[in-house]
């Protein structure tokens, strides 16, 4: 038996397909030393019952992106590996049943068109044509992609592995990693057993590429990889005489797909309550295993299946099979390094899709290993944005009942998780509730996104319609353009950066001009070596070492990883202040008046002008004021410690019912800021995204000083823009804007809407996407015919670079 070398460059810890396509990838870019270590026999976790579906559309452009890079691979593993992965493109046609799921399938068919994935929608009819065997009772749509398929999900992981070993990997089975010696954020060994022997690989690298172990051995390496086993139940019947290859089938609303596969039938189920496995731990000797029959929790999908695939009832079954795999919190895999190490990479949790995922996410980690930046933005999937709790096993266990289900879940825009609830709460959460607060969640913040009317149910009723809250949304939306409204933000991530060269530091990375006043707010970004987009934050100098920075819920954590790691040895500390202050913003033409009720200080321009922040008393209790909006009217946002926050909101509250002031939620936030062209980070703008593409060029600063892709700047300054990043509102008030529906451009799909929604106030659906313009005039570009496309139908589109809301910004400046 071979043994692991006493040094690697890399040490790959799981010997499934992801760990496999890591190994390949990195060979394939050159690297040497790299040292895969599988505790039993490679595929021997979840890998080898995956059903080997390869589809190419997933929820976003990048994903669907790396999607499409899998199935490629697959099509040449076996050319230059000799291992057969029987990989076919043998379409996949996905069924709606309702008018609801209709209207789902022809917006993703819609988005398919926009990310250049080819797809058809087909009628009954033709849907029985392609599959014979179905009963299309109750069929109200479905759509075909031809080139989806399938293949054998251990042949393509040992394809891979070949093809590793071929470039000089060691990849070596029974060989178990019991432990990791680290030296501060770094981990510098690996700990070793295998058949009596022992010892350690010193290395530069490690890859957590364990699946279903993956938080266990994340918790050994000193980091944080949220996910849970479920099992899985797919049957295989017997041969059917006759049995044609046939396309994989999805019904979503019977929580069913088939895969026909050498002349049997795979039934699988993604039911909408899972059941969490191995919660005290996954046995030590597992290994192929499979999990007991549950065929009381099968029988509904059965049932619905027998009556949807006729055949199925004059079939017997062959194989009733339960077994393990990994979900994450929020159905997305987790891919990069992890925020709490700064060698320690993680591919895992892969959520039912680790085999179509595989080959890009293998090929995108040894990218950015590689480079030490991302190959594009991989926002979706990137560990850094799971929260520290979320490691937490018995919130692990409660959310994973319901993401397995998910996956074949009607997908409603703002739809809510509904398990795992209530674990953040700002310091007004029961008073917002009191006021009919309806809560979302995010990062695992309780957020009010809108308020019910007294008497009206307070929940969401979900539709790719007009929701049950658009109404209250717009009357929300009016207070805040006509009069005031308070709304919660105390879930901003706040982060502390004070020391000698706290200055120096924001200003190395950050575009923006730092060498401010105390009292000044500046809008910024923190940009990769290409000029992307790494952080959208607000920065407020507190004192002359001491600044704020404050960044969105979602990704405090990974804001702050990314500047630890451009520290150096500046003296500098971070400290994160998320839970320290409650922020309460009151917004609105009216809201100077209103803070003038409650305070004693001076709002007025002279003293408090837009940007700034100062000291005030509010009640009997003390914050801070800063004169930032992002709805585009003035206001404030008070800071204000979270064990005064409660009063401070009561002084507001109860000053505000005298002007008719209203609690809003943050459908309101994002209605409004879409009418100002207010760019949403992880949607609008991402690492990906150009600074001066994206419109924020005027955030930079004006001199020479040198920051983080200053070069990429004055280059693109040099070369001109190849997108920009352009506002659009529907000419019809009817339809509703999500996001990655196509942009057509005088006929001709150009780019898809990174953001979209219902600005009230106008009247009319609005998004942004970026259009490609080189060599173009702004006039150029503008004078052209726009349309979005909407599940299949164009409408008409006005297009502008310039917010349609006051577009001079003369209003948060009054």
């Amino acid at each position: 038996m071979a043994y692991p070398p006493e040094k690697a460059r890399v040490v790959i810890v799981g010997g499934g397909v992801i760990g496999c396509s890591v190994a390949y990838h990195l060979t394939k870019l050159g690297w040497k030393d790299v040292v895969l270590l599988e505790r039993k026999q490679l595929t021997s976790g979840t890998t080898w019952h995956a059903a080997g579906l390869i589809a190419q559309l997933r929820a976003s452009q990048n994903m669907t992106r790396l999607a499409k890079y899998s199935q490629e691979l697959y099509g040449s593993l076996e050319e230059e590996t000799g291992v057969a992965t029987g990989f076919r493109r043998n379409g996949s046609i996905t069924v709606a049943l309702s008018d609801e799921r209709r209207e789902e399938i022809l917006r993703q068919a819609s988005m398919a068109r926009a990310f250049g994935v080819e797809v058809e929608e087909i009628s009954p009819s033709e849907l029985q044509t392609r599959y014979p065997h179905l009963n299309i009772d109750g069929v109200k749509a479905a759509v075909y992609l031809d080139k989806d398929g399938q293949g054998d999900p251990a042949n393509i992981a040992l394809a891979l592995a070949k093809g590793a070993k071929q470039r000089g990997a060691q990849v070596l089975e029974r060989t178990k990693v019991t432990g990791f010696r680290r030296d501060g954020r770094r981990i510098t060994g690996v700990s070793w057993e295998a058949e009596g022997a022992s010892g350690m690989i010193d290395c530069d690298h490690v890859v957590n590429c364990s699946g279903m172990w993956g938080h266990e051995v994340g918790r050994q390496m000193g980091i944080n990889v949220p996910l849970h086993a479920c099992e899985h139940f797919y049957i295989v019947t017997d041969a059917v005489p006759g049995l044609q290859q046939l396309p994989v089938l999805r019904v979503p609303e019977e929580c069913a797909y088939y895969k026909e596969d050498a002349g049997k039938i795979l039934l699988g189920a993604f039911e909408p309550v899972a059941k969490p496995w191995a919660m005290k731990g996954i046995p030590e000797d597992f290994e192929f295993d499979q999990l007991p029959e549950d065929f009381d929790h099968f029988e509904p999908i059965l049932e619905m299946a027998v009556d949807r695939l006729p055949i199925l009832a004059e079939t017997g079954i062959h194989t009733f099979f339960n077994g393990p795999e990994s979900f994450t919190p929020d159905d997305a895999y987790h891919l990069g390094l992890a925020p709490e190490m700064d060698n320690v990479w993680v591919a895992a949790g892969f959520n039912s899709i680790g085999i179509q995922s595989a080959g890009g996410a293998g090929s995108a980690l040894a990218s950015w290993m590689d480079t030490g930046e991302k190959p594009f933005d991989l926002g979706d999937v990137d560990i850094a944005r799971m929260q520290p709790f979320q490691g937490n096993k018995h919130y692990l266990f409660e959310r994973s009942k319901e993401t397995l289900g998910l996956l074949y879940a009607d997908h409603f825009p703002y739809r809510q998780k509904a398990t795992a609830r209530g674990i953040r709460r700002s310091p007004l959460h029961e008073a917002l509730k009191a006021e009919g607060a309806v809560m979302g969640e995010l990062a695992g913040w309780e957020r009010a996104n809108w308020y019910a009317d007294p008497g009206q149910k307070a929940e969401y009723e979900y539709s790719w319609k007009r929701q049950n809250w658009f109404d209250n949304a717009a009357r929300e939306h009016k207070a805040i353009r006509e009069n005031v409204g308070l709304y919660d933000m105390s879930s901003f991530g706040k982060i502390r950066v004070e020391g000698a060269d706290a200055e120096a530091f924001l200003n190395h990375i950050s575009g923006s001009d730092l060498s401010v006043r105390v009292g000044k707010i500046v809008y910024s970004q923190f940009l990769n070596s290409r000029a992307g987009i790494e952080a959208d934050v607000i920065i407020n100098r507190l004192a002359e070492d001491a600044y704020m920075v404050v960044t969105p819920a979602a990704t405090r954590q990974a804001d702050q990883a990314w500047m630890r790691r451009h520290l150096g040895d500046r003296r500098v500390t971070l400290t994160d202040m998320t839970a320290a202050e409650a922020v309460i913003c009151v917004m609105g033409p009216n809201s100077r008046a209103l803070l003038q009720r409650v305070s004693p200080n001076d709002f007025s321009n002279a003293t408090n002008p837009f940007g700034t922040w100062q000291d005030i008393e509010i009640g009997m209790a003390v914050a801070r004021a800063h004169r930032v909006t992002y709805v585009g009217e003035l206001g404030w946002e008070i800071y204000v410690s979270t064990d005064m926050a409660a009063h401070v909101f009561e002084v507001l509250r109860d000053a505000g019912r005298e002007m008719d002031a209203k609690l809003c939620g943050l459908h309101m936030m994002d209605s409004c800021r879409l009418e100002k062209g207010f760019r949403h980070f992880g949607h609008d703008i991402s690492a990906e995204d150009h600074i001066l593409e994206a419109g924020l060029g005027f955030a930079l600063k004006k001199g020479d000083g040198d920051y983080i892709g200053r070069d990429a700047v004055m280059r693109k300054r040099e070369a001109g823009l190849n997108t920009r990043l352009v506002q659009f509102k529907l000419t019809d008030p009817e339809p509703l804007l999500y996001h990655a529906e196509p942009i057509l451009r005088d006929g001709w799909i150009v780019g898809f809407l990174s953001s979209g929604g219902y600005g009230h106030h106008l009247g009319a659906a609005m998004g942004m996407g970026y259009v490609r313009c080189k060599g173009e005039s702004v006039q150029d570009l503008l004078a052209s015919d726009y349309e979005i496309e909407i599940a299949g139908q164009r409408v008409r589109a006005e297009a502008s670079l310039k917010p349609f809301y006051d577009p001079k910004s003369e209003r948060v400046k009054v």
